[in-house]
């Protein structure tokens, strides 16, 4: 058992499970790409409003929770004590302790449940790999993670996509440059772009599909529109 390297750091741990707060939208998948004309044209409709720049766009983020198994445990040490030291408030979902034995979805659950309820406002979740962090991140209605080695994805997932989990693998990569990359993650800020809060528009809107009662059998293909 590898000692707590954080002992003069006060982050805050998170043991209790976050209440889901679910992304809420209305339409479907189809109606989304068949309005996008009407989008464009600024016109008055649930689908023009959703259009409208979120608040949260051009702001960067504060408060980050951070998440990992045994695969990412040392790297989660390391990441929390510099953003500490750069003035972000960390909130620490676990592991607390080195267990080869322990299971990455009960502490990314977590995670991704207090980023839909806007508990925190970006999450680092890392495993092994990142993959099955990821996959379950994503299973979080809101959550928009994405798996990142790269400085380019670090930002444009940000940008375009508004990524809102940075996953990472914590036996892929070294510490330095997986700070530069949350740092980068970090200083993103989403796009107003109309094209991208379309695009943005139509996932969230599946999701929502997804969530209440799965893909309709007969909901029609927008490519055969």
């Amino acid at each position: 058992m590898i000692k707590k390297s954080l002992p003069k750091y006060q982050i805050e741990r998170e043991e209790l499970a976050v209440t889901l707060v679910p992304f809420s939208i209305t339409g479907s998948l189809h109606s989304v790409k068949q309005n996008s004309e009407a989008w464009s044209r600024n016109e008055e409709s649930w689908e023009t409003k959703l259009l409208q720049p979120s608040p949260k766009e051009g702001k960067a983020p504060r408060k980050v929770g951070i998440a990992a198994d045994h695969g990412g445990y040392n790297l989660k040490e390391q990441i929390a004590v510099t953003l500490l030291d750069k003035g972000f408030e960390v909130v620490d979902f676990g592991a607390y302790e080195l267990n080869p034995e322990d299971d990455y979805p009960d502490f990314i659950i977590p995670l991704a449940r207090a980023i839909a309820s806007e508990k925190v406002e970006r999450g680092v979740a890392l495993c092994g790999s990142g993959v099955g962090a990821t996959i379950a991140a994503n299973k979080i209605a809101s959550v928009r993670a994405g798996l990142i080695h790269d400085l380019y994805s670090a930002h444009q997932g940000v940008e375009d996509d508004d990524m809102n989990v940075f996953c990472l693998g914590g036996q892929v990569i070294g510490s330095a440059l997986a700070i530069e990359l949350i740092e980068i993650f970090l200083s993103a800020k989403v796009s107003g772009a109309v094209r991208h809060i379309r695009r943005r528009a139509m996932v969230a809107a599946l999701e929502q599909i997804e969530s209440t009662h799965g893909l309709s059998k007969t909901e029609p293909n927008p490519r055969e529109s």
